[in-house]
This record gives C-alpha cells, sequence and structure tokens, in this order.
C-alpha cells in the first residue's frame, strides 16, 4: 500500500493503519500532496472493514515541523506556483464518502478511530492536522507550537474549532495569541495529549493502545461513539443527545454485536464482534443528516 504515495507511508497490518509521514529529511514538513495523500488513506481505512484503527505517526526524529518553507517568504502564497505546491488549500476537494471537506473531514468523519503518536516536534499544521484525531500520545523530548501569529496567519485546518474543544478556550487562547513553543509536558498538563512516554516506548505504547480498541471493541458501536461525542457535546443541553442515543442503543440491541459482547462477557473470553462498518450501520445513523 506504501507505493501508491509519495509523502506517506501506509500500511495494514492486523487491524492497525499505521500511516507514517514519510519526509524526514524536512522534519516531514506538510505539502499540498501530503496532506491530499492522508485524505485518501482516511477515505481507504473509513470503507475498509480489515482497518480497525489509524495510527499516524512521523519518520525520523520529527513528527510534522508545519508547513513547507523552502519557497522562502512566498512559502505561503497559493497564487504562485511554488507556495501552492508546498502547502495548497488543506480544504481542498477530493473524492471520497465526505466529499469535498479534504483532510479535515477525512480524518473528522471516518468512522475508524485514530491515535496520534508524536515522536518528535510537531508545529503549525503538523500539529492541527492531529486535533480531529480521537488520541494523541507523545514522546517527551516532543515540542509543540501554534505558531501562526508569529507567521502573520491564523490557525487553520478547523484548529479554531476543535482546539477549545479538546484544551479549553483559556488554555487554547494562551497557546494560539503567543504562538511559542511548549513542551511535551506542558502538552500533557494543557489536555493536548493523554500521555507522554519516552520516545522508544511511544510506538509500543500507541500501539497498544490500538491493540485494545481492536481487540475487544464492536466496530460498529466505536463508530457511533467517536461521532456521538464529537457532534453531540457542543449542544447546550442533554436532549438532543438523548433523541439519539436512546434510538441507537434501540436499533443496536437486537444485533449480533451485542449478544456476542454480552456472551463473550459472562463466558469470560475475547469478543469476536460479527458486524462490520461497511453494510451493519443501524437505522438512524447518520443522524446529522436527517
Amino acid at each position: 500500500m506504501s507505493d501508491a504515495y509519495e509523502h506517506i507511508l501506509c500500511m495494514v497490518e492486523d487491524g492497525i493503519m499505521q500511516i507514517t509521514l514519510n519526509r524526514p529529511e524536512k522534519l516531514n514538513a506538510y505539502t499540498a500532496t501530503m496532506g491530499a495523500e492522508l485524505a485518501r488513506a482516511f477515505d481507504a481505512a473509513d470503507t475498509d472493514d480489515a482497518v480497525r484503527v489509524v495510527l499516524v505517526t512521523g519518520a525520523g526524529r520529527g513528527f510534522c515541523a508545519g508547513a513547507d518553507i523552502s519557497a522562502g517568504a512566498d512559502a505561503f502564497d497559493t497564487t504562485s506556483t511554488q507556495g501552492s505546491v508546498s502547502f495548497g488549500d488543506v480544504s481542498n476537494a477530493r473524492q471520497g464518502r465526505a466529499g469535498g471537506s479534504g483532510m479535515v473531514g477525512a480524518i473528522f468523519e471516518c468512522r475508524k478511530p485514530s491515535i496520534a503518536a508524536f515522536n518528535g516536534s510537531a508545529v503549525g499544521v503538523g500539529l492541527t492536522l492531529t486535533l480531529p484525531m480521537d488520541i494523541r500520545i507523545a514522546a517527551d523530548a516532543a515540542k509543540f507550537g501554534f505558531v501562526f501569529a508569529r507567521r502573520g496567519l491564523v490557525p487553520e485546518a478547523g484548529s479554531a474549532w476543535f482546539l477549545p474543544r479538546l484544551v479549553g478556550l483559556p488554555q487554547a487562547l494562551r497557546w494560539c495569541l503567543d504562538g511559542a513553543l511548549f513542551s511535551a509536558a506542558e502538552a500533557l498538563k494543557g489536555g493536548l495529549v493523554s500521555e507522554v512516554v519516552a520516545v522508544d516506548e511511544l510506538m509500543p505504547r500507541a500501539r497498544a493502545i490500538a491493540r485494545s480498541i481492536a481487540d475487544n471493541t464492536s466496530p460498529i458501536s466505536v463508530a457511533i461513539t467517536r461521532q456521538m461525542l464529537w457532534r453531540l457535546s457542543p449542544e447546550s443541553s442533554p436532549w438532543p443527545t438523548l433523541r439519539v442515543d436512546g434510538a441507537l442503543a434501540m436499533a443496536l440491541g437486537s444485533t449480533g454485536d451485542v449478544r456476542e459482547g454480552v456472551s463473550a462477557f459472562l463466558e469470560k473470553r475475547q469478543p469476536a464482534f460479527p458486524g462490520k462498518v461497511s453494510s451493519g450501520m443501524p437505522e438512524g445513523y447518520p443522524w446529522w443528516d436527517r
């Protein structure tokens, strides 16, 4: 699968799709090609029942140094040839289930959970591209930065929506208005990452999290749950959520996945859920299109 991409590697093994940002000579600096390839990979994960979890990391010593600014001062000028190649619009239209919402839409609407494993520093778009992902863990030496104000830019890739939801408005303001780099320890304290580990422990830990999800949960349940948490938590009251979760719980109650989940629990064994995301999503999903 890796041969189909230029700026990422993508391999599926035992239920886990591992995407590796693969421009190590440039600290995996982001390009329009990389964004399009991430969208393609997440769209592929969404429709492939062999994929249970998507795991994203970087090649070499960095996760992603932000946008490729090798074009110098014109690096962000997408009206110029070089600027468009180096950076481009992270919301560019694409072919896929989520239509024209680009890389951000591909990650956000993917029915498979995703984990970002920061093996090294993540700055600018190299950090914001991970915000639609579900779990983030970091190596202890990683650095982070929402550096846009220091470049004359604004937060992009939907990050002005994602970041306050993840870490709260005060923390998002602190990081974005200053634009300074901060440590993995500060990222943990602020809620941007859930764990910080030694760099040699990062991928084993990330894969252990992915393995636990893949081995113990219903793919249909996980697909619905991540969308419920992302889409319903901003509601101003519990009533919209109660309307959705009640209907979905009833729709799922008679399915083979629920029977298998209960049986596996009572028999003290690992479950083997029969449901498939490609064909088994219940009536009432997606509720936001109704």
